[in-house]
């Protein structure tokens, strides 16, 4: 968790034989397995075509970028580049996280319009915003503030023909005054521009159910981050289907929630690496989306 934090302040029915057992039926629509690259990030830097092709050959046709620098690309490699390497392991890149935080404090576009630019470099069709400074989230109007920026920030994504998301973490929803800042967030921002990409892992650890959430708001979350909790030690991640959560029960919600992408991450304790456990998740949710 912190390390991730530290870096982002820096980036169907199964068959006949399977109906005895709880499927991910309402998914049947999603046919791939994303994932997203943070989960990488000690190895991609020293190898990014290497990494990237290892990616799809455990099978994932989907990866989630994070991490443009306009000096240096992703990673070290162009956009452009980084294009045509996707391309030709057959890897498509749906949504890209980036950073805010300058645009929220002082409403400057030049970096928010770099990256806009670098994700439709690369394809995608989301710019979603992983991670809020701590600064800018201290109370309830704080968080509407944020969301005013976040709807503005959605409008010149939208002009240059991309939707504009948010992803949580656990802070959002800690209470500010009897509400929290997820669901002012979810109120206040506009749903013909902001979509949202649940983190399956931290909306739980936060005791949130997945489902009422989704109830509450259908059709807003097109996106899901997919890890695990230890069972042991619910502040480590494990892979998925090893864990305490019920992804079965949760996919089954896939159609309240408009789910069209989801990926797989991981921020540590992995077993028994960083690429064995991509594929131990990867096998999971292969075996039991049908």
């Amino acid at each position: 968790m912190n390390s991730r934090r530290d870096f982002i302040k820096q980036a169907a029915l199964a068959s006949a034989g399977a109906l005895l057992l709880p499927s991910f039926a309402s998914a049947k629509s999603v046919k791939t397995i994303g994932l997203q690259l943070y989960t990488l990030r000690d190895l991609l830097p020293k190898d990014v075509e290497g990494v990237i092709r290892k990616v799809a050959a455990i099978g994932y046709k989907e990866v989630e970028t994070y991490g443009y620098d306009p000096k240096h690309g992703f990673w070290g490699m162009p956009a452009k580049q980084l294009a045509q390497l996707l391309k030709s392991v057959k890897l498509t890149a749906p949504s890209g996280h980036v950073g805010v935080d300058p645009f929220i404090r002082d409403g400057k576009t030049d970096e928010l319009k770099a990256n806009i630019e670098a994700l439709k470099t690369i394809g995608a069709t989301y710019f979603t915003v992983p991670w809020l400074d701590e600064s800018l989230r201290q109370s309830a109007d704080d968080y509407k503030k944020v969301a005013e920026k976040l709807n503005k920030a959605a409008e010149l994504c939208k002009g240059a023909g991309l939707r504009f998301a948010y992803h949580n973490h656990d802070f959002e929803f800690k209470q500010h005054g009897g509400v929290t800042g997820y669901s002012i967030l979810l109120k206040e921002t506009d749903p013909k521009l902001v979509s949202f990409e649940l983190d399956i892992y931290w909306a739980v650890h936060s005791g949130q159910q997945p489902a009422k959430i989704f109830a509450a708001h259908p059709g807003r979350f097109p996106m899901w981050h997919v890890k695990d909790m230890d069972k042991a030690h619910p502040d480590q991640n494990t892979e998925v289907g090893k864990g305490s959560i019920d992804y079965k029960q949760i996919f089954t919600h896939a159609s309240t929630a408009g789910l069209k992408h989801f990926f797989v991450e991981h921020e540590n304790n992995y077993q028994p690496d960083e690429l064995g456990s991509i594929a131990t998740s990867f096998n999971y949710l292969k075996q039991n989306i049908k």
